[in-house]
């Protein structure tokens, strides 16, 4: 009984005694003050969720501005393959375009997509090496069954469709 009384006294004035700390502007307690204080814990980030950043997507938008890319359109001719591929115009100058629609079914489809050279198209990544006036030159880099690297060069011709 007598340890009992002796420990709740102490507890007691353990707790008087950080009160009195806190209360006297002490450093280390002001310090997790400000640490654990929250204005608003709705704000808090997701720790689930991947960081989007916010500034990078508005300065590719900028960006595009300035060039005078606007486009709404999502579907991009990198992701179709290269036997889908019909050369529709070319437009010779000094920035050489190819104006290409993607073959869907039997049918030739209603969506232009513009290439330039350099573009990478198709799932296995060709790049557009050379637009000609008969149409575009495309090298795609492969592994042979040797385990070498091999390039094969594709020519997509002006089609009249």
């Amino acid at each position: 009984m007598n340890k009992l009384f002796i420990l709740f006294i102490l507890c007691l004035s353990v707790n008087t005694f950080a009160q009195d700390e806190g209360e006297s502007s002490g450093p280390v307690f002001n310090l997790f003050k400000s640490k654990t204080y929250v204005k608003n814990p709705l704000d808090l980030r997701d720790p689930f969720k991947r960081k989007i950043n916010k500034k990078k997507a508005a300065q590719t938008n900028a960006k595009n501005r300035e060039l005078g890319l606007y486009t709404n359109f999502s579907d991009t001719i990198e992701s179709k393959p290269v036997e889908s591929i019909r050369i529709v115009g070319v437009m010779i100058g000094k920035d050489r375009r190819a104006m290409a629609k993607v073959m869907s079914g039997q049918k030739l489809g209603t969506d232009v997509f513009y290439i330039k050279e350099g573009m990478k198209i198709g799932p296995n990544g060709a790049e557009v090496k050379a637009i000609l006036p008969g149409g575009v030159v495309l090298v795609e880099k492969i592994r042979n069954v040797y385990d070498q690297d091999e390039y094969l060069e594709t020519v997509l011709p002006l089609s009249g469709d």
